[in-house]
């Protein structure tokens, strides 16, 4: 066969087998789409981080930083007794934050609580023209969580926390039995009412002394009394909002502190009640547990102070 018909030959044969794979295409699409292409469609959804959408729900106290805002501790190793702590909150920008807007009468609330919930300090620090807050703490050797609930001017209150290492001769405490009432000094508060899990409920806390009710309760931090939780194990910090205000017209002096709380899950809790008489600043704390059917589940009364609930004035 000549060259020139070999050559024909060849290229017949070619261009069906392009005409059959152009129609094998078309018949079954695309095998693969550009990156844009795949997104079409969804280019004016927007993203949502994991973060972002934990964050909304999450309790406070948790996070060291949130929404560009971390808390930060001049240092993590501290000394046993009375000792200065010191702290920054940052930016989202990175600088030091200065500009707060104040809640409850102070610009930051501090809070240092000892990993089994043993020690409780609720404190107020000091802040310097650069930013930086200090406060003196009597910290016991073992393992604290730093507290700071505040609120940047413009933004939302928030709760960031970070843990803190003190060395010495550490002696974990057990979490303290469940009680339907406590004792600081003379004073005997009872507590009123049950935790819930994911719904909100009333906390009654009534205040007695030498078995009289107290009825002259004292503004503290513009409420009659302060009431944080914490639940045990991770130490979420829950927002606990008090019922009424000194001077509403409503409102008394006691021997009743009502609160509203709800907790993110089912568990134990430790609460401090924050309370003013005479001058003095006193704190009661409980155990708790959410998700009991009715505060009639409660145990019987403590008769024994507990620990880390001494009296103390609040700096």
């Amino acid at each position: 066969m000549r060259t020139s018909l070999k050559l024909g030959v060849f290229v017949a044969a070619l261009a069906v087998v392009l005409a059959l794979a152009f129609a094998v295409g078309n018949a079954v699409g695309p095998v693969a789409q550009p990156a844009e292409d795949a997104h079409a469609g969804a280019a004016h959804a927007p993203e949502r981080s994991a973060t972002q959408t934990e964050g909304d729900d999450m309790p406070g106290g948790l996070l060291v930083s949130r929404d560009g805002y971390t808390f930060e501790p001049d240092t993590t190793i501290l000394a046993q007794g009375r000792t200065s702590v010191t702290f920054r909150i940052l930016r989202p920008d990175g600088q030091v934050l200065t500009d707060f807007e104040p809640t409850h009468d102070a610009d930051l609330h501090f809070f240092a609580v000892t990993r089994d919930l043993s020690r409780f300090e609720h404190l107020h620090p000091t802040m310097d023209e650069f930013g930086m807050w200090s406060i003196d703490v009597d910290l016991t050797p073992g393992t604290w969580r730093l507290l700071a609930d505040f609120s940047p001017t413009g933004h939302d209150a928030m709760t960031l926390g970070s843990d803190v290492f003190v060395a010495g001769d550490y002696q974990p405490q057990p979490l303290a039995p469940a009680a339907s009432a406590t004792t600081v000094d003379d004073y005997t508060v009872t507590l009123h009412g049950a935790l819930r899990p994911g719904e909100s409920s009333e906390l009654t806390l009534t205040v007695a002394r030498d078995g009289e009710p107290v009825t002259d309760l004292e503004p503290y931090l513009g409420a009659y009394g302060h009431l944080l939780a914490l639940r045990t194990g991770d130490l979420a910090y829950l927002h606990v909002h008090p019922e009424g205000e000194p001077g509403d017209g409503t409102t008394a002096p006691g021997p009743d502190i009502s609160f509203f709380a709800t907790a993110p899950s089912a568990g134990a809790y430790r609460l401090f009640l924050d309370f003013k008489h005479e001058g003095v600043v006193r704190t009661a704390a409980f155990t708790v547990h959410a998700g009991a059917a009715n505060s009639s589940d409660a145990p019987a009364p403590a008769t024994t102070r507990e620990h880390g609930a001494e009296p103390h004035e609040h700096n």
